[in-house]
């Protein structure tokens, strides 16, 4: 008696074979959402534990009355909100945050400029000027701060300057022992001259690792479309670039919100004062000069908070493009 062929399975399982039950669907999705939070939760675990003690002091600080007294043993006692009505009700407190707010949205914005038109020069250019470009970028970005505020003190030096003595080579112009950081507006322009010169290399190698990964059938296809420069610029270039210039822009100001050592560095140059500072001098001035150390902690928070409002926009966008 012979024994039947076993028939294949039309589904394609091996004779003889039972095909392997199928996992269910709902189990496979699962475990896709939790991994992406698996894989973050170092990182987050490595934030939360170098900045949650100095976070948490801040705050802390900012409802207690913490001042020269209770360096010296004094028990701090806790005043609620008192340093942030002190502070919020201070007219010098608002001049600083406009005058911070003012400085951080020029310098970024002139920032993204300079760094987006080298990024575009970076594209079109041989590759051995485009090499000397790029080095002469880096030595930039890698100075120093200290180092960079020595350069520029030299060249701007009311006596000695290099800028001093270019410009009084123009017929008609004397510019011999002019002080640049006299005026609150010349000092705050030449701050932002040189945070701008520090921060258009990082700008300007960013967008233009960007460029590089722009396809080259979609450019050309603009162009066999008529489009111009400044066109293929607009309309393709910038909206393929958008979530790296969101992102840099976003980095941009909250840096130049922040900003500390260029703005006490060019105050130690020759021009101290409340007319010469930003957030930061100002509250360093509150805690370390004053000895209002809740205070400054309640300034800190604000400054913080700002930040975070910043930030908004961006981390909003971030999470609509993953909703899509």
């Amino acid at each position: 008696m012979t024994t039947p062929a076993p028939v294949a399975d039309p589904a394609g399982a091996a004779p003889g074979l039972e095909a392997p039950a199928p996992q269910p669907a709902s189990r496979r999705p699962r475990r896709a959402k939790v991994l992406p939070y698996l894989l973050g939760l170092p990182a987050v675990l490595v934030l939360l534990a170098g900045m949650a003690y100095p976070l948490s002091w801040q705050v802390w600080n900012s409802f207690r009355e913490y001042g020269l007294a209770q360096q010296f043993g004094q028990d701090p006692t806790f005043i609620g909100l008192q340093n942030y009505i002190t502070l919020l009700s201070d007219s010098g407190f608002w001049t600083v945050l406009v005058r911070s707010v003012v400085f951080m949205a020029v310098t970024a914005v002139v920032t993204m400029v300079v760094g987006i038109a080298l990024a575009i020069l970076m594209k079109s250019i041989p590759g051995w000027s485009r090499i000397a470009l790029q080095v002469a970028l880096l030595l930039a970005w890698a100075m120093p701060i200290v180092a960079q505020m020595t350069v520029w003190n030299w060249l701007i030096d009311d006596r000695n300057g290099v800028l001093n003595y270019v410009l009084s080579l123009i017929p008609g112009v004397d510019m011999v022992g002019h002080n640049w950081l006299v005026e609150p507006l010349s000092f705050f322009a030449v701050a932002s001259l040189i945070i701008t010169w520090a921060s258009v290399p990082f700008v300007a190698l960013s967008v233009y690792a960007g460029l590089t990964q722009v396809s080259e059938e979609v450019v050309e296809a603009a162009q066999l479309d008529g489009a111009g420069g400044l066109q293929m610029l607009r309309r393709i270039i910038l909206p393929i670039l958008r979530p790296v210039l969101v992102i840099l822009l976003l980095l941009q100001m909250i840096w130049d919100l922040r900003v500390y050592a260029q703005i006490s560095l060019l105050q130690g140059f020759g021009a101290r004062g409340e007319r010469y500072d930003l957030l930061g001098t100002y509250i360093y001035g509150l805690g370390v000069g004053q000895g209002h150390f809740g205070v400054a902690a309640a300034a800190a928070m604000i400054v913080m908070i700002f930040t975070i409002a910043l930030s908004w926009f961006y981390v909003r966008e971030l999470l609509k493009e993953d909703q899509q």
